[in-house]
């Protein structure tokens, strides 16, 4: 009689050990990333749902249709607005004229000026610092959309706000 009630007890906390490991291996996973929901192959840390990018472009530019591929390989949705009087919009959204390039887009709220790189716009959309927008002035090569081969120019990504001030964001050295 003992021995069938070790046994039991000994089933019973097998059972419970392994409910256990389980659930603290699911957690462990989760709060890495590593553990895929419902289905998806992208991490949890790429779950973040991306709001629209409205862009404003000149409907003869090829660059700016490479750096809307550029968002959308990134997982944003792209509401294209190709325009004959690009400088409207930026007038309209304030955008410094040392800070202009080919097309403004607008996301979430924030001006995004030129080719700027996908995965800055959206550590802008995670910090939300209080700035109007980011902006690469001109048009570097090796920028999103501006590739040529293996050539890549040193480029810098700035923030800018509606009082004028402007600060790096982010600096991407040459190849």
């Amino acid at each position: 009689m003992l021995l069938k009630q070790l046994i039991h007890w000994q089933k019973w906390l097998r059972f419970i050990g392994i409910r256990v490991a389980v659930r603290v291996f699911l957690t462990i996973c989760l709060t890495t990333g590593m553990l895929c929901i419902l289905g998806s192959t992208a991490p949890m840390s790429n779950a973040l749902t991306l709001p629209d990018a409205t862009v404003y472009r000149s409907p003869d530019c090829s660059c700016c249709s490479g750096w809307i591929d550029h968002l959308k390989a990134k997982g944003f949705e792209i509401k294209d607005f190709p325009i004959p009087d690009i400088q409207a919009v930026k007038q309209r959204y304030n955008l410094p004229d040392n800070l202009s390039s080919c097309h403004t887009a607008i996301v979430n709220g924030y001006v995004i000026e030129g080719h700027v790189p996908a995965d800055d716009i959206k550590r802008l959309l995670q910090e939300k610092p209080n700035v109007a927008g980011l902006s690469v002035p001109q048009m570097p090569v090796g920028t999103p959309g501006m590739e040529m081969g293996n050539q890549k120019d040193p480029f810098t990504v700035f923030s800018f706000d509606d009082k004028g001030s402007v600060a790096v964001f982010n600096r991407y050295p040459s190849s």
